[in-house]
């Protein structure tokens, strides 16, 4: 059973309310929304490879590859004399910012970025209502947390299988030490302003699986529920929850500094009455 709050609203400003009146206190959430209310919390590179059809070790290698091929195709498109990018993640942030599927999920510090991203969208087919998770930023320890003990406990049984001589093969069917199951990713590159822009940060899941199924099987006994926050608001309310958030200076223009975001800031005035 998944250790998730849902929480339905009848208006988008019952979530404003709650944002507002409920939550002030509670600083460490970081915010995502989804057009769709039956999407669950996947990066894309999952959805490309039909995640669950092949094994962990096929997963990691299929990630190795599609990195390796994009760092390739994006030699000289980066502009003239491009920063050094070092760390596997800043690449992935990259490719992210330019469409390409990658394990990383995007997340904001804002929900009325989120909102903007859960509602910005038309598709077909849509759902009822449109959906803004807030994760807890309790579960970078936890996944710290529980890696730490796992290593400590590895470390532990390979030790005590050389004092005892145990034979090559059963060491080393004891793992090496590992990465947490979850991390939290914040680039230091200046080449997304988007990300700079939105207050964003992504989560990256080390093993298969949604963020649902991981806060389900890993959650704190005395969390009360409070880790993963799933808000329904309904599809109906999109115009006006779009007027509202560009009141508040939240649309295409602010976040998108470019010209698609003007673009889009355009069709959205033609699109929304008195936007």
């Amino acid at each position: 059973m998944l250790v998730i709050i849902q929480i339905k609203l009848d208006e988008w400003k019952h979530f404003m309310d709650y944002v507002f009146q409920d939550m002030l206190e509670y600083e460490k959430y970081i915010w995502r929304g989804q057009r769709r209310d039956d999407w669950r919390l996947v990066p894309s590179i999952d959805r490309l490879i039909q995640n669950g059809k092949i094994s962990q070790e096929e997963h990691y290698k299929f990630q190795e590859q599609h990195l390796k091929s994009f760092k390739l195709a994006a030699r000289g498109l980066r502009g003239a004399n491009p920063s050094q990018i070092n760390e596997e993640n800043d690449w992935w942030a990259l490719g992210q910012h330019h469409g390409l599927a990658t394990p990383l999920l995007d997340w904001t510090k804002s929900p009325f970025i989120a909102a903007f991203f859960a509602f910005i969208e038309i598709g077909d087919p849509q759902t009822e209502s449109r959906a803004i998770f807030a994760l807890h930023q309790s579960v970078d320890s936890w996944s710290k947390d529980k890696c730490r003990k796992e290593n400590m406990q590895h470390r532990k049984q390979r030790e005590e299988y050389r004092k005892a001589n145990k034979p090559i093969g059963l060491l080393n069917s004891i793992s090496s030490d590992t990465d947490p199951e979850l991390i939290f990713i914040k680039p230091f590159s200046d080449e997304n302003q988007r990300l700079i822009n939105q207050s964003g940060l992504f989560t990256r899941s080390m093993t298969k699986g949604s963020i649902e199924s991981w806060v389900s099987k890993n959650h704190s006994s005395d969390d009360e529920g409070m880790t993963l926050i799933k808000f329904l608001i309904p599809d109906k309310e999109r115009e006006k929850c779009l007027q509202t958030l560009n009141r508040m200076n939240i649309n295409p223009l602010t976040l998108f500094p470019d010209l698609s975001g003007a673009s889009i800031y355009c069709n959205l005035h033609s699109e929304i009455r008195n936007y």
